[in-house]
């Protein structure tokens, strides 16, 4: 997966994002939609975690091209 690619991921996950923030404007939301808006955020953090990786590689001579997504639990319990 290329930057390219990446970026149309995170378009692709703000919009869902947004449509479900805006459906829970004054009546929250249903369970499943919860859930839902828990995994795109996830998916969210995975993929900037993933474009950070892409450009720390290229800024120190490697292949960017190795970068790998993580999981999401190795994204989610980062500690900064």
């Amino acid at each position: 997966m290329d930057d390219k690619d990446i970026f149309a991921r995170v378009g692709e996950l703000v919009a869902e994002e947004r449509a479900l923030r805006e459906r829970s404007v004054g009546q929250g939301l249903a369970e499943d939609d919860r859930a839902r808006l828990a995994a795109v955020e996830v998916g969210l953090d995975r993929c900037w975690d993933l474009l950070r990786q892409r450009r720390a590689r290229g800024e120190f001579g490697e292949n960017p091209d190795r970068a790998a997504m993580r999981s999401a639990r190795e994204v989610e319990e980062y500690e900064s």
